[in-house]
């Protein structure tokens, strides 16, 4: 125990490791395991190596101005270059937009930064895409007037995860800050 009461480090990982759930101490909910360690989260779900709180908002089409406006002040707290800024929010409204477009009404952004970069995950209830191929890796047809969301916003991005199945599809970015 340490002096205000709560369980040392060495406590909290003797528990964790032992499958004991530790209460919220020094900022952390809870103590998980995997990927073969074991791992402090944070009450936002995080990995305790991630810095700062998860920030959500959960979206329609109507709000889209709204969510590009949150994203740019999350982007700009976080530390990302007012030259970057533009890129990152071309990238965010092509996601976003066909999250409420073409997987459910409602949607959903996470931010977070892991390490130098930040993270965001855009996730629809959409349940019925399923590609053929990794999505947004061939530039779309020169006369194409749609299709071309996911393309763009692999291009601006320093990385892009799409995944889909029964819970809904996540498409993951990542950019440097």
């Amino acid at each position: 125990m340490t002096a205000g009461g709560t369980p040392s480090d060495a406590a909290c990982d003797r528990a964790a490791s032992q499958g004991i759930f530790v209460p919220a101490t020094a900022g952390f909910d809870r103590i998980a395991s995997g990927g073969g360690g074991v791992y402090r989260v944070n009450d936002d779900g995080a990995p305790a190596h991630v810095t700062g709180r998860i920030r959500e908002r959960t979206f329609s089409l109507a709000d889209l101005p709204d969510v590009r406006e949150f994203a740019a002040a999350e982007a700009r707290r976080r530390g990302m270059a007012e030259g970057a800024l533009d890129d990152f929010l071309v990238a965010l409204n092509e996601v976003a937009t066909n999250a409420v477009t073409h997987g459910s009404t409602k949607a959903r952004l996470r931010m977070r930064v892991d390490g130098g970069q930040l993270v965001v995950t855009v996730h629809d209830d959409g349940r019925d895409w399923r590609p053929d191929t990794e999505p947004g890796v061939t530039p779309p047809p020169h006369n194409a007037t749609s299709g071309m969301g996911l393309w763009v916003a692999r291009l601006l991005a320093a990385d892009i995860r799409v995944t889909t199945g029964q819970d809904g599809t996540n498409v993951t970015m990542r950019f440097l800050l």
